[in-house]
């Protein structure tokens, strides 16, 4: 089938898909939206049924190498009129495609029973680019989720989705308004919370790591919230080879990395 012969998105539906750009219409309605080829197939991989694609909507300048690309999905693409694309997109070059999908089923909630459990918690990482990397970085070391603290960026944020690569179908997500005392409960039931702080012991003194473990990145410029820091089990950070003091800090999302690597590997 050639894009010529699929039908143009209707208003409602682009004025749906449009509403997704802000975080209360993704909660209410379950959907979230993703930008570009890349990330729309590597969603479509991971998703983990057909139900969970609701709409491609293209530009139909690219339509024919879409429909030759996902020719299962030729019944929910829908060709977008001139400008549309635009409206939907967060950048400034979409590859001409958005993809429509529905967030995954049911609430996750981490696993309190025993054996080797790794967990990434967020505490108030604000920016969505870091927060989706650190979701794609913690399923390449095995991680089972992730926990967002409060003003921790939405997962399902275009930019952190699209930071993601895919990675929201395959790592439980679990929002934490009370990060504090989900840590708590953690502990509880034998996890050991390591936090990421500039003041902590370098992390290249630890030999070995819990088999229950959650790993705290905090906030971009303020680190770990005081609360978090005072209950933590450990407090460690990655040391600065570099002579030069004007390299204050690493990004999130690289100590996030280099932190998961040190654990895992």
């Amino acid at each position: 089938m050639s894009g010529q012969n699929q039908a143009y998105a209707s208003r409602a539906l682009v004025a749906r898909s449009r509403k997704l750009l802000m975080k209360k219409y993704r909660d209410r309605e379950g959907l979230f939206i993703a930008e570009g080829l890349r990330t729309v197939e590597e969603l479509l991989r991971q998703m983990p049924g057909t139900g969970y694609l609701e709409a491609l909507l293209v530009d139909p300048g690219v339509a024919a190498g879409i429909m030759s690309r996902f020719p299962e999905e030729a019944g929910r693409l829908f060709l977008l009129a001139p400008g549309e694309l635009s409206s939907l997109a967060s950048t400034t070059t979409p590859q001409g495609v958005v993809g429509v999908f529905r967030k995954p089923a049911g609430a996750w909630e981490p696993g309190y029973g025993g054996g080797k459990s790794l967990l990434v918690a967020l505490d108030d990482v604000q920016d969505p680019g870091n927060a989706g990397t650190i979701l794609r970085t913690a399923a390449w070391f095995g991680a089972e989720g992730v926990l967002c603290g409060k003003g921790t960026a939405d997962m399902f944020n275009p930019k952190a989705v699209r930071s993601s690569a895919g990675s929201i179908y395959s790592t439980g997500i679990l929002d934490c308004q009370d990060l504090a005392g989900q840590l708590r409960l953690m502990q509880e039931n034998g996890y050991h919370v390591v936090s990421a702080s500039l003041g902590g012991k370098d992390l290249r003194g630890v030999r070995s790591w819990p088999e229950k473990l959650v790993l705290v990145i905090g906030n971009e410029a303020n680190g770990v919230s005081p609360d978090v820091e005072a209950l933590s089990d450990s407090l460690l950070m990655i040391p600065r080879l570099s002579s030069d003091e004007r390299v204050e800090s690493l990004n999130a999302a690289v100590s996030a990395a280099v932190f998961l690597a040190r654990i895992t590997l």
